[in-house]
Parts: structure tokens; sequence; C-alpha cells
């Protein structure tokens, strides 16, 4: 069952797609929910509606995203329980110290924030200086992180960092993977479905993203190897997310941090740190 464009207009379509997409039978979720199945099978035939607290205990057992947890809310008839913030309100002061006290434990290594769409939101100076060197920007060049710069487009496009990166198939098919994993949350029509097709829309990516390459090279992470003007930089990534919590915003960000896989690779960001005039 597809999701229609925007939210549900009744809980039990919610329910029923939510259910399908886990891949649990009812006499399944009814067991985890601690429900009974007749009670499942009401909600999902409109014969029943549930409380506030069973659209909650639901999105949690079928782990739902608390952006459509709420949308499950509405469908029922309630207000949604999640505040969506700009992680520039007031309220994520705390929010944005601690990943800004993340992004400066990275240097001299790369690192980034994204939302859930990989919009960039925030970047460490070192990302900002590999951003600016491998797309051959100025080193004044201002790297906007006001969500209008798309971390995977500028990956994959022709025109951004794919010529550098000397594994972009294998890079492209991990990439499409995240926004794909949207998309279906999202159903047709969504901002995370519009973003797959244009990238699938861009040369050469249809054939390089359908399935990863898991044999090419025998390391326990993905590399991403880049390389200009003599410079060959072995990197992988690690993903952090925000644990515990009870805002949108907060539950959908993830902070990219970039790694050396080679001592080569880390002596150039050091020497790129290093204060003028001291060794690095």
């Amino acid at each position: 069952m597809n999701a229609p464009d925007g939210y549900f207009s009744d809980f039990a379509n919610a329910l029923r797609y939510w259910r399908g997409k886990r891949g649990l039978s009812q006499l399944k979720l009814a067991t985890e929910a601690d429900i009974s199945q007749r009670h499942i099978s009401f909600l999902e035939s409109a014969r029943s509606q549930p409380s506030r607290e069973l659209v909650l205990k639901l999105g949690i057992v079928l782990d739902v995203p608390l952006r459509h947890r709420n949308g499950m809310l509405l469908a029922a008839g309630f207000a949604p329980a999640y505040q969506e913030r700009h992680l520039s309100d007031p309220e994520m002061a705390a929010v944005r110290k601690a990943l800004d006290f993340m992004l400066a434990q990275a240097a001299p290594y790369p690192a980034l924030v994204v939302d859930r769409l990989w919009n960039l939101v925030m970047a460490n100076a070192p990302a900002a200086a590999m951003m600016r060197f491998f797309l051959g920007l100025p080193d004044d060049a201002p790297i906007p992180c006001d969500g209008s710069v798309n971390v995977v487009r500028m990956t994959l496009d022709p025109h951004g960092l794919r010529p550098a990166i000397a594994n972009w198939e294998e890079v492209c098919a991990d990439q499409l993977q995240w926004i794909a994993r949207e998309a279906l949350g999202d159903g047709p029509g969504s901002e995370a479905q519009a973003l797959l097709e244009e990238l699938l829309a861009l040369p050469g990516i249809h054939a390089a993203g359908r399935v990863p390459n898991l044999e090419r090279r025998a390391l326990p992470f993905l590399p991403v190897t880049l390389s200009k003007d003599g410079v060959e930089l072995n990197l992988f990534t690690t993903i952090t997310t925000l644990g515990t919590p009870r805002d949108v915003t907060v539950h959908e960000l993830r902070l990219e941090s970039f790694f050396p896989a080679d001592d080569a690779t880390a002596a150039w960001f050091n020497r790129r740190a290093a204060p003028p005039g001291r060794p690095a």
C-alpha cells in the first residue's frame, strides 16, 4: 500500500501501511503491543477508533519515525505529540551547543550535520575546507549551512563532487539507500520521493546505484576515495544520531564524521590544520 501525499486521511489506512512496511502480521503486532488481534483487526477496518495513548504505543512498537507518528495522531483526530522546531530556535540552544562540541572534537577531521534528506545544517572548518578544495572553490568561499545544500546531490552530481570520487559507484549505491529509505516511509508525492527521482535522473546514477558492491574490497567499512591535483584521500564515515529525542528535528539530525583510512590521509588533514610556521 502506498502512503498518500501528506498525512493519511484516516488511522485505519495509516496502521495498515506501517504494519505492512514493518512486515508484521496482525497477530505479531498484537502480541508486541500487548493488545488483542481482534482489536488490531477492528482498528484496521475502522470499526474501532484508537485512544491517543494507543496511537503512540503502536507508533513505538512499529518504530514509526516521529514525523509520521504525528501523522498517525492527526489521522486519528488528535493533535501532534512531537514538536518540530528549527535548529536556530532558542529552545534548541542546548542541542546546537552539543553538536558544536562534537563538530569541534572531530577536528582536524571533517564532520557535518545533515537533516533526514541530507540537507547541510552544520559543518566544522575541516569539512568546509575539504568541500572547497574538491569543488575547486576559493578558500574564502562560503559553504551555506541553512539547508540549501544537499550533500547527496552535491556528491552524486557530475558537476559537484562526483569527478573527485574515485569509487563513486560504490558511494552512489550507499547514499541512494538513505534517500530511498526516507522515500519508502514518506510515500509518493513526498519531498523524499522527489529527491530520489531527481538523483536517479542524474547521468549514470540509475545503473550505478542499483546494487552495492560488497565484494570489491574486503574492508569493514565503505571507503570513500577522493582524488584531485595529486592529492588522494582515503576516508570512511560514521553516522551518529541523538538518542531519546522528543522533537522531530532532533530525531532526524545526523552527524556524519569522516576519518582517515590510512596514515597519508591523516597527515594531509594534520598539515592543513597546523598553524603557519609550526610543523604538523
